[in-house]
């Protein structure tokens, strides 16, 4: 999906239906103001450790626990790759415990036209049929290949991928905006579905946050994360359609300026999984070579 830009109606082209005056007398030009720093995504690896959050919901999960480890790499120019491991495990008094270890690297291109995708997955220990495929955006439309699956399949657009949707959503909270609809396409689940999306964006902060909350997320309360603007994020994932539907699950975290995430959690209705972010490496030299040997690597 592309921002589409629509042209600004000043005051000085619109006529008046009185009679012509004289034109007042020109005062000082206002101040440009600069421009917006550009979105760079952070190349970086997080690790959150997992467990149940307390109340709400049905219980119907009495107890969780894993990790989420996550490594981005890349930038605008040449595209990103995100590799991604989550191991939980959930246990009930009425069906035990569940295992559940997957893996996921997808391939995102800079100007966000194509995808690639992969996952495994095996629970309890028992492997599921891998999801391997491919997307790409034509115009308004998005055209999905499965590896060893049906026909490709095309839905109705402007669709998009993960990292486009960050740009999207800290876009969108730099210019103040409260709430942000699209559709994301991120190959999960079987790797045929489209969601819509629904964003809450809250007021921007730069502090770390609060001292009453001090033992989550450690990594983001030093150095540049300390101070960095980041928003107050809810995201839920709807199946596709029309009407009123009760969202799949609910993602909560709040999004900083360079695409890194912290408090999150996933609400999934019954039951709700808190991520605390445990370890945080961020590769500050990503992509700078690029630009200063001038070879058009724009961020």
């Amino acid at each position: 999906m592309r921002l589409r830009l629509f042209p600004l109606l000043t005051a000085g082209l619109l006529v008046g239906a009185g009679p012509a005056r004289a034109a007042p007398p020109a005062g000082p030009e206002p101040e440009a103001k600069p421009p917006a720093p550009e979105i760079v995504l952070a190349n970086h690896r997080a690790v959150y450790d997992l467990s149940l959050a307390e109340g709400g919901g049905t219980r119907s999960v009495e107890s969780a626990r894993g990790r989420i480890v996550i490594d981005f790499r890349g930038d605008a120019c040449r595209g990103y790759t995100m590799q991604t491991r989550q191991v939980t495990e959930l246990s009930s008094g009425e069906t035990g415990a569940r295992l559940s270890d997957m893996r996921s690297t997808t391939f995102e291109g800079g100007q966000g036209r194509e995808f690639r995708f992969k996952t495994t997955t095996l629970t309890n220990n028992k492997p599921a049929a891998p999801v391997d495929g491919t997307a790409s955006e034509q115009g308004d439309a998005l055209t999905v290949k499965l590896k060893g699956g049906p026909k490709p399949f095309t839905v109705e657009g402007p669709v998009l991928f993960p990292s486009e949707h960050m740009r999207r959503l800290i876009e969108a909270a730099r210019a103040g905006q409260s709430t942000l609809a699209v559709k994301v396409f991120d190959g999960s689940d079987d790797g045929r579905k489209v969601y819509d999306t629904f964003a809450v964006i809250g007021h921007t902060e730069t502090g770390p946050a609060p001292a009453a909350d001090s033992t989550r997320d450690k990594p983001l309360r030093a150095g540049s994360l300390a101070t960095m603007p980041h928003w107050p994020v809810r995201l839920s994932y709807y199946t596709e359609g029309a009407g009123e539907r009760t969202p799949i699950y609910t993602l909560g975290f709040d999004l900083y300026e360079n695409g890194v995430s912290g408090a999150l959690k996933l609400d999934y209705g019954d039951f709700a999984i808190l991520g605390d972010m445990t370890a945080l490496d961020i590769d500050a030299k990503a992509g700078r070579a690029d630009r200063e040997a001038g070879k058009g690597c724009t961020p």
